[in-house]
């Protein structure tokens, strides 16, 4: 990034005897990197990704026959670390931070499902 091509005055950039055509953005890595530096296409990208995921190992975390604690350490092992690869790197805006919230919320939701309380018998939502 420089301050020219943000001004539009510098369209290419020379080095010895090769030039080099500024983009919008580019894929490097698996990571989709634009001039504005935005990281929400990574984000989403991060979510699409773990969404389709999820979908194929659901069965398994729904299911009631395995511990709450197998089913988190599978959900922390496989889509959480999914979601996170590379996450050091990015520079979150709240609108970003709040996405990945709700998704983990949401997964969290179905992998503990709904549970019959011992003293009072009536379903509640696991915390």
């Amino acid at each position: 990034m420089s301050r020219d091509h943000n001004a539009g005055r510098c369209p290419n950039t020379k080095t010895d005897n090769s030039t080099f055509e500024r983009v919008e953005e580019f894929r490097y890595l698996g990571k989709t990197i634009t001039n504005q530096n935005s990281i929400q296409e990574v984000v989403k990208g991060r979510l699409k990704s773990s969404n389709a995921c999820y979908h194929s190992v659901q069965n398994l975390l729904s299911s009631t026959l395995p511990s709450i604690h197998l089913k988190i350490k599978k959900y922390r092992n496989i889509i959480l670390r999914l979601v996170l690869y590379g996450f050091e790197t990015w520079s979150l805006t709240c609108r970003e931070e709040h996405g990945l919230r709700v998704f983990e919320n949401r997964l969290l939701k179905k992998v503990f499902g709904r549970k019959r309380d011992e003293v009072t018998r009536k379903w509640r939502r696991l915390l």
